[in-house]
């Protein structure tokens, strides 16, 4: 069944893609900042359980209707409802128009374009970077967008289904990633996002992509050079041993 539903899933995407701007994308960052304003008080013990809540209830949420549509409409409203929660949380449509964009733009030769699409995706200053870092940096953010919208969600996904979790796994990986992204940009803000909450989301965010990051990397070894895919991420690994990212992008 897990196939099937990331297979459609997928088709899905490509055939009409989700757009940025949809209820889905709203009422998660709605359902976020609400969490934050009531719970965060800027206490260990707390952010865990604002962190927690925020990010397994929807989860637990997910599961429970999995498992009610399993038991009382059959196995095939199970796969429809996963194929729906997967369409929202995997997907290479959802950053390769930012890809697509710049090597397009490269294409024709109009790097100040390249560089302010470049700008826009990663919402960063580029300054007046040449051709060979432009290129260098889309690299490398695609290879992690890749993982974290679609590898990582479909090892979290592929696990949990296989002890009967459903899509669990899927929806607790994408949030992770979203609350770590959105409180760490907004720490400090006027938004009230406090320090000890956003190093609580970022810790989650370094546990949950532990494996999966490493997984990724582990295949990129195994359709390019073995040898030197290994070494790479061993190299960084001993200096960075926290640094998920940085363990893909030796590899790759």
């Amino acid at each position: 069944m897990s196939f099937f539903a990331i297979f459609l899933a997928l088709v899905l995407e490509q055939a009409r893609p989700l757009g940025i701007d949809n209820p889905v994308y709203r009422a998660v960052e709605g359902w976020t900042g609400w969490m934050t304003r009531t719970l965060d008080a800027g206490v260990q013990h707390l952010a865990w359980v604002t962190w927690g809540m925020t990010t397994l209830t929807p989860a637990l949420m997910a599961m429970l209707v999995h498992g009610l549509a399993q038991l009382g409409l059959g196995w095939l409203a199970a796969v429809l409802w996963n194929v729906a929660l997967l369409y929202v949380t995997l997907g290479f449509r959802q950053f390769s128009h930012h890809f697509t964009s710049i090597r397009d733009a490269l294409d024709e030769g109009d790097e100040q374009k390249a560089r302010e699409l470049l700008a826009q995706w990663q919402q960063v200053k580029v300054g007046d970077i040449p051709r060979r870092e432009i290129l260098r940096h889309v690299i490398e953010y695609s290879v992690i967008a890749a993982h974290r919208h679609v590898f990582g969600v479909f090892f979290w996904y592929a696990a949990l289904s296989v002890i009967g979790l459903g899509p669990a796994g899927a929806v607790v990986y994408r949030l992770a990633e979203y609350v770590n992204r959105r409180w760490q940009r907004e720490q400090g803000a006027d938004t009230g996002v406090s320090a000890v909450l956003a190093e609580v989301a970022q810790r989650a965010w370094r546990a949950l992509d532990w494996l999966p990051a490493r997984t990724t990397a582990l295949g990129f070894a195994i359709v390019g050079s073995f040898e030197d895919a290994m070494d790479g991420w061993r190299h960084h690994a001993q200096k960075f041993p926290q640094d998920n990212d940085g363990v893909i992008l030796a590899a790759t």
